[in-house]
């Protein structure tokens, strides 16, 4: 049976229930899937200064709590990890080394999302040759 690799990649919207549903769905809609969880490592906002570790730091506990709730929900998740800063890159680089059959990203609706006003979802629909599903967060 082939099985269905999803690269599932968010932030600050990683414990967002559109984001959990949107994964968790995808898990029920094929008959054998298995997901990468992706937080890129993002400066941190609330901290009124920050340091590459710290980003680091909160993406990886970021990325370990996304891996726990969606296992408690009875999806499949492989690995949990971190990327680079720039969320394209992020997902540049994991797919440059994994192979995946679909991206779903998620965001804070427009005008909020840093990663919206970097065109983040035109740009990976154009580069990188799977279907990118995009979750708006709440």
């Amino acid at each position: 049976m082939d099985v269905t690799r999803f690269l599932a990649v968010a932030h600050q919207t990683a414990d967002a229930r559109e984001f959990l549903d949107a994964i968790r769905a995808a898990a029920e809609r094929e008959a054998a899937t298995e997901f990468v969880v992706l937080v890129p490592a993002t400066p941190v906002r609330h901290l009124a200064t920050w340091t590459q570790g710290e980003s680091r730091a909160v993406a990886a506990e970021r990325a370990s709590t996304t891996r726990r709730r969606l296992e408690d929900l009875g999806v499949r998740v492989v690995d949990a990890r971190v990327g680079d800063a720039d969320p394209y890159q992020a997902i540049i680089d994991a797919v440059a080394t994994d192979q995946f059959d679909h991206v779903i990203v998620s965001t804070f609706a427009p005008g909020i999302s840093r990663w919206l006003g970097a065109d983040l979802i035109n740009r990976l629909q154009r580069s990188i040759g799977v279907p990118v599903t995009h979750v708006i967060a709440h």
